[in-house]
């Protein structure tokens, strides 16, 4: 990844420390400390409001922490807002997709020229790993499938060419054979260099492409290894149907 040159190995992509996090007096983040390594998938999983999408909203600028630290590269990054983080080389793929369902295939790519890629350029690389956008590419993105609308939000997120990949709970909504498809293209992300945090309800899919899971609970971290690892800890909880 030539646009990522010069990032030191010895230090995570992205780290939190100490971080806590709040909305108005409530305290939902008591002091997460994590950290996600240069071209590895890191898990974040854990039950309905265990404080995940919150520990996503941080590390994507949408949240300042009350307390502690995040970096970006060994830089702190507290406060900087989505726009500065996205220059950085971060990207959210939000859940709920993040397309503009009223444009085509085509004209959401188009909007992500602003990086500094063609049209042309966008296209070749959404096409090449999103093989099935191309078969979309005049359809209306509000008319596709769940499964392909979540494709494009990925397919718009990497036209970036990010060195940091938010992912929030992709599997949504989505049957079982086309979330084991997105995680491959995960998989294949992370395999060119992108680093990646993925945040799930239902582990099972997303162990199979981690190379790292943390495990939340109550606002805090209370396990982190791989996947097998934590194999036994993963109770049916976490792991869901």
């Amino acid at each position: 990844m030539s646009s990522h040159e010069g990032v030191d190995h010895d230090v995570p992509l992205l780290e939190l420390r100490g971080v806590r996090a709040a909305y108005g007096r409530i305290e939902v983040l008591h002091g997460v400390d994590l950290a996600v390594p240069e071209g590895a998938v890191v898990a974040l999983l854990g039950p309905n409001g265990a404080g995940k999408t919150t520990t996503l909203n941080v590390c994507a600028g949408l949240m300042e922490p009350t307390q502690g630290s995040v970096y970006l590269a060994g830089r702190r990054i507290n406060g900087a807002a989505p726009d500065q983080l996205a220059r950085l080389g971060v990207c959210t793929i939000p859940e709920g997709r993040g397309v503009f369902p009223n444009l085509t295939v085509r004209e959401n790519l188009s909007m992500m020229t602003f990086s500094g890629r063609s049209l042309p350029e966008v296209e070749a690389v959404a096409y090449e790993r999103f093989p099935r956008l191309a078969e979309r590419r005049s359809q209306l993105a509000g008319t596709m499938s769940g499964g392909e609308q979540q494709m494009l939000a990925m397919a718009r997120g990497l036209a970036t060419d990010p060195a940091l990949l938010l992912l929030d709970e992709l599997s949504m909504g989505l049957a079982p054979l086309i979330v084991e498809e997105l995680y491959a293209i995960v998989a294949q992300i992370a395999a060119t260099g992108v680093s990646i945090l993925v945040v799930e309800q239902f582990a099972r899919t997303v162990l199979g492409v981690a190379d790292y899971a943390a495990i939340m609970a109550s606002g805090r971290i209370v396990q982190v290894g791989t996947p097998a690892d934590l194999e036994a800890e993963l109770s049916s909880a976490y792991l869901g149907g």
